[in-house]
């Protein structure tokens, strides 16, 4: 990477962070009044991003032990967020997946995030919207054409 792109790539960091200090981010009343953690929030995504996942998996990839997310999920459970079972190869492991009402959060969520950019997009004229239209092309060429994004 070269310094002039280091340079732009730091630029257009510091005006992402800008448009977040700007705009106002229009969080639904029931997400202010929500009971979910930022831990129950992290399974959450990470069950949407992975897949159903053994307990052990889960552990791994939010870098904490066992115990904390069996108490973590157990809670979600009793919420009717994640569904736990039995891995059917080896009894003595646990699957968990979201419930219906675990994607419904997740939905929603994508939904909110989906209405932010929208509001960002909206007062941009239409060359405007072409430019923005190729950078994002450009992005998510670059997301599929690299591991390390997977």
């Amino acid at each position: 990477m070269t310094q002039d792109s280091k340079v732009l790539i730091n630029h257009i960091l510091e005006l992402s962070s800008d448009i977040f200090r700007i705009i106002k981010l229009s969080i639904p009343p029931e997400w202010l009044s929500s009971d979910l953690t930022v831990a129950q929030l992290r399974v959450l995504i990470l069950l949407q991003t992975e897949g159903a996942s053994h307990m052990s998996v889960i552990a791994s990839l939010l870098g904490t032990t066992l115990s904390t997310v069996t108490g973590t999920v157990d809670i979600l459970v009793k919420k009717g967020l994640v569904i736990r079972r039995d891995d059917p190869q080896d009894r003595r492991l646990v699957i968990c997946d979201l419930s219906a009402a675990g994607q419904e959060i997740i939905n929603r969520m994508w939904v909110l995030g989906q209405q932010q950019l929208e509001r960002l997009l909206d007062g941009l004229s239409l060359e405007e919207l072409k430019k923005a239209h190729e950078v994002a092309e450009l992005l998510t060429n670059n997301v599929k054409s690299h591991d390390n994004f997977k």
